[in-house]
């Protein structure tokens, strides 16, 4: 890499970086990774919206309103999903997950150029093009596939810290200012823990705009009074015990903690997170606070809280690629050899990112979710009256509720837990998230013990030569693909 890289060169290696992370986040978007739980919870919180029932949907208050209400938005503007003119075909039920996924992956695409915005403004064109690769094609960006509230907040958050570096030499500071909190507010409405922004944000607006505290307080408004929405409404509805029951209540649900979910990172891209690590620790030396800011206040929350899962992470992925960045070219830059301290980061990071894009492209192009497409076809096709209770993992139960209308729908199986069924009859679908959740009461294990197995689907992966996948990441999307359609 030489010293400058000069602008019209780097705007076309930018235009192959984008092209690069348009196919790494959408190509085979609704083929690879598996439907997850969550993005059945939040589509169905969106078909809420999108058919004007309100916000507050039949699940307890445990996030912001901005996501669903995005999601609706964005569905909205395509006419989702009559568009689509969806039938109980497999293929044609896998649509109704393509067009959200292509969203999150356009989201994708956009975070990519944001990524090259923050690091050029801040390190420059050669730094902002390494971090931009990076994030364009290494292996866990593909958790931005998924429909998750992390996904959406991320390009509001970055454009907020991209308004806050743009201050500094800005003649409109008041502008940018404003836009930088009602962007950050936005993110926070859309998911809480990225409040822990502030201090970096605040931080280079404090600085970039003359240590001018008026400047701060403008900024920190918007911060504040959007996700007061929240709480507010909860406060309208006489629904603020309930409200603060819920949030307590997520923030201290059990899982294995912030190691559990670093150990998932460095399976999944072991190369990214090592030197993710190692930026982050050549950032403590060269007491680089933009990206201690950025990283640890956020990391200390994740420590703090007692649930977490690995697209956690998502907030904090544009750092990594950067600090990663910075390491490599500032490490390489130093050797003495002139001919060698040009070319040597320019080949580490080429050959790091052609890297991940192989192994990529080795995990996307796996199809995993034909199993829950055909079940879900299965229990469309099969259901044919009112006397019959659905009780389905939300991946299921919102396109059976919204899209084809059918009758005693709960939003998930644990609606069996506080509430007694009906109906005469009981149609369960045994996913690997519902067999994780057995455990959660005696009823969930009745239904399940009590059902007669009718028909088992079984994702078909002799096909793929498993040996060939790079880490962890293939087979952490491939275990559990078995669905059991029970009837009791």
């Amino acid at each position: 890499m030489s010293k400058t890289i000069p602008h019209i060169k780097a705007i076309y290696i930018l235009g192959i970086i984008l092209a690069l992370s348009g196919f790494t986040h959408l190509w085979n978007a609704v083929g690879f990774p598996d439907i997850f739980y969550d993005e059945g919870v939040y589509m169905e919180r969106a078909m809420h919206v999108l058919n004007g029932l309100g916000l507050q949907d039949r699940y307890f208050h445990d996030h912001p309103y901005f996501g669903q209400i995005f999601l609706a938005a964005s569905l909205g503007l395509v006419g989702f999903p009559n568009s689509l003119h969806p039938s109980t075909d497999p293929s044609s039920i896998s649509t109704l997950y393509l067009v959200p996924r292509m969203i999150m992956g356009l989201l994708a695409v956009l975070d990519t150029l944001l990524v090259y915005l923050i690091a050029d403004t801040k390190y420059g064109k050669k730094i902002a093009l390494a971090s931009s690769l990076l994030f364009a094609v290494m292996p866990f960006t593909w958790v931005m596939r998924r429909i998750l509230l992390d996904s959406i907040l991320l390009p509001f958050l970055l454009s907020s810290i991209l308004l806050a570096l743009k201050t500094k030499n800005s003649k409109n500071k008041l502008i940018l200012v404003l836009f930088s909190g009602m962007l950050l507010g936005t993110a926070i409405f859309t998911k809480i823990p990225v409040f822990t922004m502030i201090p970096l944000i605040a931080g280079l607006i404090f600085f970039n705009t003359g240590k001018n505290p008026k400047m701060l307080v403008l900024w920190m408004l918007p911060v504040i009074l959007i996700p007061l929405i929240w709480p507010l409404q909860a406060v309208e509805t006489n629904q603020f015990s309930l409200w603060l029951q819920d949030v307590l209540w997520q923030t201290q649900r059990h899982s294995m903690g912030l190691p559990y979910i670093s150990l998932v990172f460095l399976k999944l891209d072991p190369v990214l997170f090592v030197l993710g690590i190692a930026g982050t620790i050549f950032a403590i030396l060269r007491r680089d606070y933009f990206i201690l800011f950025w990283f640890i206040p956020f990391v200390i929350f994740l420590f703090m809280i007692g649930y977490n899962q690995y697209f956690y992470w998502i907030p904090v992925l544009p750092v990594f690629c950067i600090s990663a960045s910075l390491f490599m070219v500032n490490l390489l830059e130093r050797i003495r050899k002139k001919n060698l301290n040009q070319v040597l980061p320019f080949v580490a990071v080429v050959g790091i990112a052609v890297f991940g894009l192989a192994s990529t492209m080795l995990v996307i192009s796996v199809n995993v979710t034909s199993t829950e497409f055909q079940t879900e076809s299965f229990v469309l096709q099969n259901v044919h009256d009112n006397d019959t209770t659905v009780l389905a993992s939300p991946a299921y139960s919102w396109i059976l509720h919204y899209v084809f209308h059918k009758q005693n729908i709960p939003n998930d199986y644990s609606f069996i837990l506080f509430n007694p069924v009906t109906t005469h009859k009981i149609l369960l679908v045994a996913d690997p998230h519902f067999l994780i959740d057995l455990g959660r009461g005696r009823q969930l294990q009745q239904a399940y013990n009590d059902s007669k197995t009718i028909v088992t689907f079984n994702e078909d992966l002799s096909k793929y030569d498993m040996s060939r996948y790079p880490y962890s990441s293939i087979k952490m999307n491939l275990d559990g693909q078995h669905v059991e359609v029970k009837m009791k």
